[in-house]
Parts: C-alpha cells; sequence; structure tokens
C-alpha cells in the first residue's frame, strides 16, 4: 500500500510515507532559511518513497518562538526563502506542508524576548520541562484573537511561498496543545472548562486560516490527542476534537502525542500513537496520519495494511538517513 496515491482535500500524493515535521533549528537567528536547512530538506525529498514533506514548525509571531534558529512563518522577510524551501522539495517530486505553530509557554523568553504566555499561569508538566518551567501570563480575550489573526497571516505566507498545504500545530505542549488539555488550561471563561470550551480557539483558528486561503486550500491540523496521564486528555477527548475538526473543514488529521510530546511511556513498537489513529480514523472520513517508532518499509506497510492510518510519518529514521531505505542507502533499524 505504500505506494497507493492518496486524496487530501484538492492535494493528491503519490504514496503513503510522509516525513513529519522535526526541527533541525539551521535557520538564521531570525529564522529565514539557510544554505544548510535547503541541503537538509533537498536530500530528503529524493528519497523515492517520500510524498510529502512537513517542514519543521514555524513560527507565526515572535511571541511565540520557542527555540534559537526555528523556522519563521512570521513576516512577508520570510517569503523569499521559504520559496527555496519549497522549490527544493518541489524539484524532487514531493509535496511541501507549512505547520505553523505558536508555542505558547513552551517559548524561551531569552529568545522571544517576552514573557511567555498560555491559556493559563500554569508551568509545562513536560518531562524534560519546555520554556522557561516558570509561570506564564495568562491570555486575555483580545490576545487570542490576535493570535487567531497570526495563524491566518502566517497561513498567507505559506501559500504566497509555494507550499502545497498548510497544517496547524496542536500537539507536543505547544500554544493550542495547552488550550486542549485539561492539564494546562484552567480557564473559566469560554475559551475554558468543557472540552468543546478546550476547543473553540482551534475552531476559530480553522475558520480563520479557511478564509484566508479558500476553500480548495487543503489544510491539516496535528493533535496532540492524548496526555497518557492521569487527569490530561483522553483518546475519547481526541475523537471527539477529530468530528468537530472535520467539521470545522479540515482535509487531514495527523495524530501524535499531547503533554506527553512524541512519545508514550513504555511503549516504542512502530506505530506508537495507533490506539489513537484508529479511534480518530473510525471517526471521521478524513485521511488521518500516525507517527511514532517507524524505522522500516515494513513497519509501515503492516500499519496501513491492519487499517491503523491513511498515512505513515517516518520521522528520526529519515531525520538521520536521508537515504532511508533505498538502494546504495545504509537501512536504518
Amino acid at each position: 500500500m505504500i505506494k497507493e496515491k492518496l486524496q487530501v482535500g484538492t492535494m493528491e500524493l503519490d504514496g503513503r510515507i510522509v516525513m513529519p515535521p522535526l526541527g533541525t533549528y539551521k535557520c538564521t537567528e531570525d529564522g529565514k532559511v539557510t544554505d544548510e536547512i535547503l541541503a537538509h530538506y533537498a536530500a530528503r525529498a529524493q528519497n523515492p518513497h517520500v510524498s510529502m514533506i512537513i517542514t519543521e514548525h514555524s513560527y507565526i509571531a515572535l511571541q511565540g518562538k520557542a527555540k534559537a534558529r526555528q523556522l519563521s512563518v512570521s513576516s512577508d522577510d520570510d517569503l523569499e526563502g521559504l520559496q527555496k524551501l519549497v522549490t527544493v522539495i518541489h524539484d524532487s517530486g514531493a509535496k511541501a506542508m507549512c505547520q505553523l505553530n505558536h508555542a505558547g509557554s513552551a517559548a524561551l523568553s531569552e529568545v522571544s524576548g517576552q514573557q511567555a504566555v498560555a491559556p493559563s499561569p500554569v508551568i509545562l508538566p513536560t518531562k524534560p520541562a519546555m520554556g522557561d518551567d516558570t509561570e506564564p501570563a495568562e491570555l486575555s480575550q483580545p490576545q487570542i484573537r490576535q493570535i487567531v489573526r497570526w495563524f491566518a497571516e502566517a497561513a498567507v505566507r505559506a501559500v504566497q511561498a509555494g507550499y502545497d498545504a498548510v497544517e496547524i500545530h496542536s500537539a507536543h505542549a505547544y500554544l493550542l496543545n495547552q488550550f486542549y488539555s485539561p492539564l494546562t488550561n484552567k480557564r473559566t471563561d469560554v475559551y475554558g472548562g468543557s472540552l468543546d470550551n478546550r476547543l473553540r480557539i482551534h475552531r476559530e483558528v480553522i475558520a480563520a486560516v479557511r478564509e484566508a486561503v479558500g476553500t480548495a486550500y487543503p489544510v491539516a491540523i496535528r493533535l496532540g490527542g492524548c496526555d497518557y496521564t492521569e487527569g490530561g486528555s483522553t483518546i475519547e477527548d481526541a475523537v471527539y476534537a477529530a468530528k468537530v475538526f472535520e467539521e470545522a473543514g479540515v482535509d487531514l488529521i495527523d495524530v501524535s502525542g499531547g503533554m506527553c510530546r512524541y512519545t508514550v511511556p513504555g511503549r516504542t513498537e512502530p506505530g506508537y500513537f495507533r490506539d489513537l489513529s484508529e479511534a480518530v480514523k473510525r471517526a471521521v472520513a478524513l485521511p488521518v496520519l500516525l507517527t511514532g517508532g517507524v524505522k522500516t518499509r515494513d513497519d509501515a506497510e503492516k500499519l496501513l495494511q491492519e487499517g491503523a492510518a491513511d498515512l505513515i510519518g517516518v520521522g528520526r529514521a529519515l531525520f538521520k538517513d536521508a537515504a532511508w531505505e533505498t538502494a546504495g542507502g545504509a537501512q536504518t533499524q
């Protein structure tokens, strides 16, 4: 099934292997594309198994910058470099998706020059700690509306840069995931409390991005659907959220971890988020992308055959070896 085509909204993928977003932090200090990052993506786009590359999380505003040398989609000044980045991916026939992110309380103040913000003044429960490991400032509703606008403006830049699609990042303990998780969202207004309220900002971001890019442009969302910890978000929450996202107009749901980030304690088998992806896949008619622990083509094929997902992300194996599973390339085991 690996080489079967798949329709994602108006975009057709030539196969079922996707390179998910992994931060290289090879940009300039202000997030501009460098020759180093171009070479990194060009090499991986040349892998014949890769149908699409989701480029590393890109900050939509300085306030939400997670780390030094992170890729930026926050300014029109970024466009020239982003266009070059998309070109080196397209030159090998792969599709390019831009992941839009605001780090929330995971943003380092020494990098952004600002105090970190979040749904609530709660220190992230991640291990190891993310951000400053101090209480962030609680966002006001006008500030939330500004962040929604930033997502839409960043999506427009992705379109202008030539990306084939955008992905809204709500996983791995970043801002939208902080709204989703009851561990970090302690608000008592319309953005907190019930799951519907915790998903309000997601619906607003999706609507704003849709309005900005049009109905035909593919929009995905990456959801850290389960925190895999007591008192956190659950698989049942993820199923409900996926239905909300489908109704809101996304074209693809990319599942991963929440406050546990991209691992599940005690699990290392290929596709270790499959309990999450299978539950979501049963609930929606949209394509579902699964990542986590996939090291070989056989791993990916087995997960596809068993119906764990429609697309399989191969992250760290491709990150370590651009020639993953190709003739003449070292096989990653």
